[in-house]
C-alpha cells in the first residue's frame, strides 16, 4: 500500500512537471530555427544569464527602426566592439555581483516583493567573447535579419526612458566598462532574468522554455537543445 502511494505521488509529480513545461513553452517560428550570420550569445554566470551582442550592428539597426532607447545605450559603449545585456531585480543585482554576495532575505525580497524596480546592466568590451567570459558557459547563436530586428524591438519595450524620452544611466556597473539602466517589468521569480533572455530569443524566432529558464543552466541546456546552439 505504501509503495503504492509512493508510485503514486511519483508519478503525479512528473505529471505536474510535464504539465508546467507545456504550459511555459514558447514555440518557435512555424517555418523552423532562425538561419543566419549575426553573432549573438548567451553567456552563463552561474546563477543569471547575459546576452552578447555585437555594439555595431545594435546601433546601426536601433537607428534604422527608430529605437530610441537602444541607441543611445549602444552609443554609450561606442569604443566598444560587443555589448553583454542582462536584465534583473534593482536591489539584487547592484549588490550580488556574484553567488557568494547572496543573501537570503535579499533573495526572497527579489523572488516574492511586490513591484520591485528593475534595472538592465550593459558591458561594453571588445575582443573575442568566450576570451572575455572564460569562466563563463557560453553558446553562440546565429540570427537573420529579421529575427536580430524583432529581438530589438523587444529590448527596447524592456528600456524605462526618463521624462522627455531619454534614457539615463542610473550608476556604474558590476564589472568592466558597465552602466545601469532603468528597466520595466518587475522582477519575480516566474519573471527573472533568465527569462528575460529567453523571450527576447523567442523574440528572435527560437523556441524556449520559460520553465527550463526559470535557472540559468536551463536556460542554457534548452538552447543546445531546440535553439541550435553550438560552442561560440
Amino acid at each position: 500500500m505504501r509503495r503504492r502511494l509512493l508510485l503514486g505521488a511519483v508519478a503525479a509529480t512528473l505529471a505536474a512537471v510535464a504539465l508546467l513545461f507545456l504550459l511555459t513553452d514558447l514555440p518557435g517560428r512555424p517555418e523552423g530555427l532562425p538561419a543566419g550570420e549575426l553573432p549573438v550569445m548567451v553567456v552563463d554566470h552561474g546563477y543569471h544569464a547575459g546576452l552578447v551582442l555585437p555594439r555595431a550592428r545594435v546601433a546601426a539597426r536601433a537607428e534604422a527602426l527608430g529605437l530610441r532607447g537602444v541607441q543611445e545605450v549602444a552609443s554609450r559603449f561606442v569604443a566598444y566592439d560587443w555589448l553583454e545585456l542582462g536584465w534583473g531585480d534593482e536591489g539584487f543585482y547592484r549588490h550580488v555581483p556574484e553567488i557568494a554576495a547572496l543573501s537570503v532575505p535579499l533573495a526572497l525580497r527579489a523572488l516574492f516583493g511586490a513591484n520591485n524596480p528593475s534595472v538592465l546592466h550593459v558591458v561594453g568590451f571588445s575582443g573575442a567573447p568566450p576570451a572575455y567570459f572564460s569562466a563563463s558557459d557560453m553558446v553562440r547563436l546565429g540570427l537573420d535579419a529579421a529575427g536580430f530586428d524583432h529581438m530589438l524591438r523587444r529590448m527596447e519595450a524592456s528600456l524605462a526612458p526618463a521624462e522627455g524620452g531619454s534614457v539615463a544611466p542610473l550608476g556604474t556597473g558590476l564589472y568592466g566598462t558597465s552602466l545601469f539602466f532603468r528597466a520595466k517589468g518587475a522582477y519575480h521569480l516566474t519573471g527573472n532574468c533568465n527569462h528575460w533572455v529567453a523571450r527576447l530569443l523567442h523574440a528572435a524566432g527560437l523556441p524556449v522554455s520559460l520553465a527550463a529558464a526559470t535557472t540559468s543552466s536551463g536556460l542554457m541546456a534548452d538552447l543546445r537543445w531546440r535553439g541550435g546552439a553550438s560552442a561560440p
